[in-house]
């Protein structure tokens, strides 16, 4: 496993990039997986020669700049997860876009999964878990994320199992996960979860690597200091 620097603007043209993203490296049963951390919920995973955008929103890369897409996968439908016009400007003819319950009918020919589904889409299992708040809510007191809308998604890649939370509070199916190599969990109020419930859902399945993802201001040092002592190995990227 590594922890590198990665130039992607215009990557495959060969000519200067205009924002470097840090990527870290593991081996897989089927090759290496590069996870590259975009910023706020959003990444890019490549694996076995695919390309795997997750909540690919403008405001946080020239996606222009980027790989175009194999697989894209969209948690919710809230603006800092669904950006439609992204979508349709990394998308190349083959290009599978799976979507959440809260985002049908916005992006064309999506494939919507509800909580508890799963497909496999060019070679890799993808499981669309829950994703909701039980505590945090609006003024009108419904949750930001209310249950069914949204979703958290378990990848398997090469052996591999990944966890990508998205808007989640410490909820009772957390504990359902198994076998999680590399799990992003989210942690700002008032929308996700605190420092302290973030490290109680991580306790709760135990994944060996954990990025705090989506933590605005938060300090993810909290997050470190709170699973010192435990097998998790908590690895802070910019992700705010």
């Amino acid at each position: 496993m590594s922890h590198i620097l990665i130039m992607l603007a215009l990557l495959f043209q060969g000519q200067p990039a205009a924002k470097t993203f840090e990527t870290d490296t593991f081996q897989t049963d089927k090759g290496n997986l590069a996870i590259t951390f975009i910023g706020h919920g959003t990444l890019m995973m490549m694996w076995d020669g695919k390309v795997i955008h997750i909540d690919p929103v403008s405001r946080e890369a020239d996606y222009s700049k980027l790989p175009k897409a194999n697989l894209i996968l969209v948690t919710h439908e809230h603006g800092d997860h669904l950006d439609p016009a992204t979508i349709a400007q990394l998308r190349q003819g083959n290009t599978q876009v799976v979507v959440s319950k809260s985002c049908e009918g916005k992006v064309p020919d999506e494939t919507v999964l509800t909580n508890g589904q799963s497909i496999t889409a060019d070679g890799i299992q993808v499981e669309a878990v829950p994703a909701y708040n039980l505590v945090h809510k609006r003024s009108n007191g419904q949750p930001f994320h209310p249950k069914g809308n949204g979703n958290g998604y378990v990848l398997t890649m090469g052996g591999k199992r990944i966890y990508i939370a998205g808007d989640t509070e410490n909820i009772p199916e957390i504990k359902n996960l198994k076998n999680i190599d590399i799990a992003f969990l989210p942690m700002n109020l008032p929308y996700t979860m605190t420092p302290e419930q973030t490290a109680e859902a991580a306790r709760s399945f135990m994944p060996k690597i954990l990025y705090p993802y989506h933590f605005g201001q938060t300090d993810p040092q909290k997050l470190v200091k709170l699973l010192k002592g435990t097998s998790i190995d908590v690895r802070v990227r910019k992700m705010e």
